[in-house]
């Protein structure tokens, strides 16, 4: 059985409702919108296309996911959304399906979209994301997880990929890609200084916290080119831990190049 579904709801008959699903009044669930159980849509929000939004997820009064692309290289077809499970969608954030056939925008799980935050076509997000309210991504930003972005208009480039663990300050411009591990803030986007409080946060150790320091300052404070800088990550004393690993396969796999140190 469905949850509640307000009689002023419009629910397509294709639509797809698991278990305990709910839908608020004036709320549109669209032809293909498929929702997982115990999902919650509150009154006046719009799920359109062919979209997926996994269990226990929330979507907030205006709110519209899924609905046509706004890249005008958009040709038709059957692009897609897919949402995960514990998502919590506020106020009028607005989710983009795809450009092309085929092809979807994805939002992992446990991810949390404060008012007015937009994702744009064909982006890939992972989980644990804490997005402030008006943070924007425009189409083809890769965000992973435990990220944070504050608010204010902060502004994410198209193609820009933000790594693990990074946060990045509220009214930023973002213009290249954001390192793992590391805070950015600024027009545009330099690196400040590493994450250190969402790091402890997120339950990082002291021997961790000191790798990652290092980290930040071989890159960004020692003087170094980029290509010394990952040298002496490759080759240095801190060359074996996990974090090190995962900075060097991220800068070296940067297509818009890192953002700058301040």
């Amino acid at each position: 059985m469905t949850g509640e579904i307000h009689p002023t709801a419009i629910v397509d008959p294709h639509a797809e409702l698991a278990e305990g699903v709910s839908v608020g009044a004036y709320s549109i669930i669209g032809p293909g919108a498929k929702l997982g159980r115990g999902t919650k849509i509150w009154h006046q929000a719009s799920i359109w296309g062919n979209t997926t939004i996994g269990e226990y997820c929330e979507v907030y009064p205006f709110a519209s996911v899924g609905m046509k692309t706004q890249d005008l290289k958009f040709e038709g077809g059957k692009s897609g959304t897919v949402i995960g499970d514990r998502n919590v969608i506020r106020e009028y954030v607005s989710i983009n399906a795809a450009t092309n056939e085929g092809e979807s925008t994805e939002i992992g799980d446990d991810n949390l979209f404060l008012a007015y935050c937009h994702v744009g076509h064909c982006c890939k997000i992972g989980n644990h994301l804490i997005a402030s309210n008006g943070a924007t991504f425009a189409g083809h930003v890769i965000v992973e997880d435990h990220v944070g972005i504050g608010g204010g208009g902060t502004a994410i480039h198209q193609f820009c990929h933000i790594g693990q663990h990074a946060f990045i300050g509220g009214c930023a411009k973002v213009e290249q890609d954001i390192p793992p591990f590391m805070l950015g803030d600024g027009h545009p986007a330099k690196i400040r200084i590493f994450n250190k409080i969402g790091l402890e946060r997120n339950g990082f150790n002291s021997e961790q916290l000191s790798v990652i320091k290092r980290i930040f300052k071989i890159f960004y404070r020692d003087g170094f080119n980029r290509q010394q800088a990952l040298a002496e990550l490759k080759n240095g004393d801190i060359s074996g831990s996990e974090e090190t690993k995962a900075f060097i396969a991220f800068a070296e796999s940067s297509e818009r190049g890192l953002a700058g140190g301040s």
